[in-house]
Protein backbone atom coordinates (compact mmCIF):
# COMPACT_ATOMS: atom_id res chain seq x y z
CA UNK A 1 0.00 0.00 0.00
CA UNK A 2 0.85 3.11 -0.83
CA UNK A 3 2.52 5.67 2.25
CA UNK A 4 0.27 8.51 2.42
CA UNK A 5 1.97 10.27 4.39
CA UNK A 6 4.91 10.49 2.54
CA UNK A 7 5.52 14.25 1.61
CA UNK A 8 7.59 16.27 -0.86
CA UNK A 9 10.52 17.12 1.52
CA UNK A 10 11.45 13.22 1.80
CA UNK A 11 11.01 12.73 -1.93
CA UNK A 12 13.31 15.44 -2.23
CA UNK A 13 16.14 13.59 -0.21
CA UNK A 14 15.48 10.64 -1.96
CA UNK A 15 15.93 12.12 -5.11
CA UNK A 16 18.69 14.29 -3.78
CA UNK A 17 20.80 10.72 -3.17
CA UNK A 18 19.84 9.82 -6.66
CA UNK A 19 22.13 12.98 -7.84
CA UNK A 20 24.95 12.48 -5.61
CA UNK A 21 28.37 12.18 -7.77
CA UNK A 22 28.70 8.97 -7.05
CA UNK A 23 29.82 5.57 -9.27
CA UNK A 24 28.35 4.22 -12.19
CA UNK A 25 27.90 1.25 -10.15
CA UNK A 26 26.55 2.60 -7.13
CA UNK A 27 24.22 4.69 -8.83
CA UNK A 28 22.53 1.74 -10.45
CA UNK A 29 22.60 0.27 -7.10
CA UNK A 30 20.65 2.97 -5.72
CA UNK A 31 18.18 2.67 -8.92
CA UNK A 32 17.46 -1.23 -7.90
CA UNK A 33 16.89 -0.09 -4.73
CA UNK A 34 13.79 2.05 -5.67
CA UNK A 35 12.29 0.99 -8.34
CA UNK A 36 9.31 -0.41 -5.64
CA UNK A 37 8.83 3.15 -4.35
CA UNK A 38 9.86 5.27 -7.65
CA UNK A 39 6.34 5.52 -9.03
CA UNK A 40 4.67 6.68 -5.76
CA UNK A 41 7.74 9.17 -5.39
CA UNK A 42 7.37 10.67 -8.97
CA UNK A 43 3.89 11.47 -8.38
CA UNK A 44 4.53 13.19 -5.78
CA UNK A 45 6.67 15.20 -7.76
CA UNK A 46 3.59 15.89 -10.05
CA UNK A 47 6.96 14.20 -12.68
CA UNK A 48 4.66 14.86 -16.51
CA UNK A 49 7.70 13.47 -18.73
CA UNK A 50 6.05 9.95 -19.13
CA UNK A 51 2.92 11.81 -20.58
CA UNK A 52 4.50 14.88 -22.36
CA UNK A 53 7.05 12.02 -24.42
CA UNK A 54 4.18 10.20 -25.39
CA UNK A 55 2.29 13.33 -26.64
CA UNK A 56 5.52 14.67 -28.31
CA UNK A 57 6.02 11.28 -30.11
CA UNK A 58 2.42 11.00 -30.93
CA UNK A 59 2.86 14.27 -32.65
CA UNK A 60 5.68 12.89 -35.54
CA UNK A 61 3.94 9.85 -36.20
CA UNK A 62 0.35 10.28 -36.89
CA UNK A 63 -0.42 7.06 -39.16
CA UNK A 64 -0.08 3.36 -38.43
CA UNK A 65 1.38 4.02 -34.80
CA UNK A 66 0.10 0.44 -33.80
CA UNK A 67 3.12 -1.00 -36.18
CA UNK A 68 5.72 1.30 -35.48
CA UNK A 69 8.72 0.39 -33.17
CA UNK A 70 9.38 3.16 -30.16
CA UNK A 71 12.48 2.03 -28.53
CA UNK A 72 12.30 3.41 -24.73
CA UNK A 73 15.60 4.22 -23.93
CA UNK A 74 16.03 4.48 -19.85
CA UNK A 75 12.52 3.00 -20.03
CA UNK A 76 12.76 3.01 -16.13
CA UNK A 77 9.47 1.41 -14.73
CA UNK A 78 7.78 1.10 -17.56
CA UNK A 79 5.50 4.75 -17.64
CA UNK A 80 6.21 5.53 -20.99
CA UNK A 81 4.94 2.96 -22.48
CA UNK A 82 1.96 3.07 -20.36
CA UNK A 83 1.27 6.40 -21.44
CA UNK A 84 2.31 5.59 -25.09
CA UNK A 85 -0.39 3.20 -25.77
CA UNK A 86 -2.67 5.58 -24.69
CA UNK A 87 -1.63 7.11 -27.54
CA UNK A 88 -2.60 4.07 -30.14
CA UNK A 89 0.86 2.25 -30.05
CA UNK A 90 1.67 -1.04 -29.19
CA UNK A 91 5.21 -2.03 -29.90
CA UNK A 92 7.44 -1.04 -27.00
CA UNK A 93 10.99 -2.40 -26.83
CA UNK A 94 13.01 -0.90 -23.41
CA UNK A 95 16.79 -0.52 -22.22
CA UNK A 96 17.43 0.36 -18.71
CA UNK A 97 21.03 0.49 -16.56
CA UNK A 98 19.08 -0.74 -14.00
CA UNK A 99 17.75 -4.19 -13.24
CA UNK A 100 15.28 -3.53 -10.89
CA UNK A 101 13.38 -1.04 -12.58
CA UNK A 102 13.33 -3.56 -15.50
CA UNK A 103 11.89 -6.32 -13.49
CA UNK A 104 8.97 -3.62 -12.49
CA UNK A 105 8.36 -2.87 -16.22
CA UNK A 106 8.59 -6.36 -17.36
CA UNK A 107 5.57 -6.99 -14.68
CA UNK A 108 3.29 -4.44 -16.60
CA UNK A 109 3.42 -6.57 -20.20
CA UNK A 110 3.74 -4.01 -22.15
CA UNK A 111 7.28 -4.51 -24.18
CA UNK A 112 8.08 -7.34 -26.40
CA UNK A 113 11.90 -6.73 -25.62
CA UNK A 114 13.40 -5.30 -22.30
CA UNK A 115 17.48 -5.20 -22.30
CA UNK A 116 19.77 -4.15 -19.27
CA UNK A 117 21.96 -1.57 -21.20
CA UNK A 118 23.44 2.04 -20.19
CA UNK A 119 23.94 4.17 -23.38
CA UNK A 120 26.99 5.23 -23.99
CA UNK A 121 28.74 2.60 -21.63
CA UNK A 122 28.09 -0.57 -23.64
CA UNK A 123 27.37 -1.44 -27.15
CA UNK A 124 23.76 -0.47 -28.39
CA UNK A 125 21.80 -3.85 -28.92
CA UNK A 126 19.58 -3.01 -31.76
CA UNK A 127 20.49 -3.34 -35.63
CA UNK A 128 16.76 -2.66 -37.08
CA UNK A 129 14.96 0.51 -37.27
CA UNK A 130 12.61 2.38 -35.32
CA UNK A 131 11.90 5.56 -32.77
CA UNK A 132 14.20 6.80 -29.88
CA UNK A 133 12.13 8.33 -27.14
CA UNK A 134 14.54 9.94 -24.77
CA UNK A 135 13.81 12.53 -21.51
CA UNK A 136 15.82 14.06 -18.96
CA UNK A 137 15.89 16.89 -16.66
CA UNK A 138 17.51 20.58 -17.32
CA UNK A 139 18.26 21.13 -13.39
CA UNK A 140 21.50 22.12 -12.74
CA UNK A 141 22.35 19.18 -10.81
CA UNK A 142 21.63 17.12 -13.77
CA UNK A 143 23.48 19.52 -16.32
CA UNK A 144 26.92 17.01 -16.65
CA UNK A 145 24.86 13.75 -17.47
CA UNK A 146 22.51 16.21 -20.03
CA UNK A 147 25.46 17.12 -21.70
CA UNK A 148 27.11 13.66 -21.77
CA UNK A 149 23.38 12.57 -23.02
CA UNK A 150 23.81 14.98 -25.91
CA UNK A 151 27.14 14.26 -27.03
CA UNK A 152 26.21 10.74 -27.51
CA UNK A 153 23.46 11.08 -29.27
CA UNK A 154 25.48 14.03 -31.33
CA UNK A 155 27.88 11.29 -32.06
CA UNK A 156 25.43 9.21 -33.10
CA UNK A 157 23.91 11.49 -35.48
CA UNK A 158 27.12 12.33 -37.03
CA UNK A 159 27.96 8.59 -37.80
CA UNK A 160 24.72 8.21 -39.93
CA UNK A 161 22.95 5.63 -37.30
CA UNK A 162 20.17 7.81 -35.93
CA UNK A 163 18.02 10.78 -37.60
CA UNK A 164 16.90 13.77 -34.79
CA UNK A 165 12.96 13.89 -35.77
CA UNK A 166 12.56 16.27 -32.41
CA UNK A 167 13.82 18.10 -29.14
CA UNK A 168 11.24 19.75 -27.48
CA UNK A 169 11.95 21.86 -23.97
CA UNK A 170 9.56 21.98 -21.49
CA UNK A 171 9.52 24.43 -18.73
CA UNK A 172 7.13 22.82 -16.20
CA UNK A 173 9.06 19.08 -15.95
CA UNK A 174 8.45 18.56 -12.59
CA UNK A 175 8.52 19.92 -8.97
CA UNK A 176 11.86 21.54 -8.06
CA UNK A 177 13.77 18.35 -5.90
CA UNK A 178 16.42 20.92 -4.47
CA UNK A 179 14.87 24.00 -2.63
CA UNK A 180 17.99 25.86 -4.38
CA UNK A 181 16.22 25.22 -7.42
CA UNK A 182 13.05 27.28 -6.69
CA UNK A 183 12.54 30.62 -8.53
CA UNK A 184 10.23 33.72 -8.20
CA UNK A 185 8.55 32.58 -11.19
CA UNK A 186 8.11 28.91 -10.72
CA UNK A 187 8.56 26.00 -8.14
CA UNK A 188 8.84 23.41 -11.21
CA UNK A 189 12.42 22.67 -12.64
CA UNK A 190 12.59 22.43 -17.07
CA UNK A 191 13.17 19.42 -19.11
CA UNK A 192 13.57 18.43 -22.90
CA UNK A 193 12.54 15.86 -24.81
CA UNK A 194 14.62 14.24 -27.38
CA UNK A 195 13.45 11.73 -30.21
CA UNK A 196 15.36 9.74 -32.66
CA UNK A 197 15.03 7.79 -35.61
CA UNK A 198 17.45 4.94 -36.38
CA UNK A 199 18.52 4.55 -39.42
CA UNK A 200 17.98 0.89 -41.24
CA UNK A 201 21.38 1.43 -42.90
CA UNK A 202 24.26 4.05 -41.97
CA UNK A 203 23.85 7.12 -43.88
CA UNK A 204 27.16 8.53 -45.56
CA UNK A 205 27.94 11.60 -43.64
CA UNK A 206 30.86 13.87 -45.38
Amino acid sequence: MANCEKGLQQVRDVIAAAHEDCSLLEKLQFYDRWSTQYEEDVSILDYKAPHLAALALASVCQLNRESKLVLDVACGTGRAAEELQRCGFNLFHGLDGSAGMLEVAKKKGLYQQLKQNMLGQTQFPYDSGGFVCMTTRCNISNLRYKAKLEEEMSSLQNKGLWEQVLIQEVEQWEKATSEKEITHKSDYIPGVIYIYRKMLTPSIVS
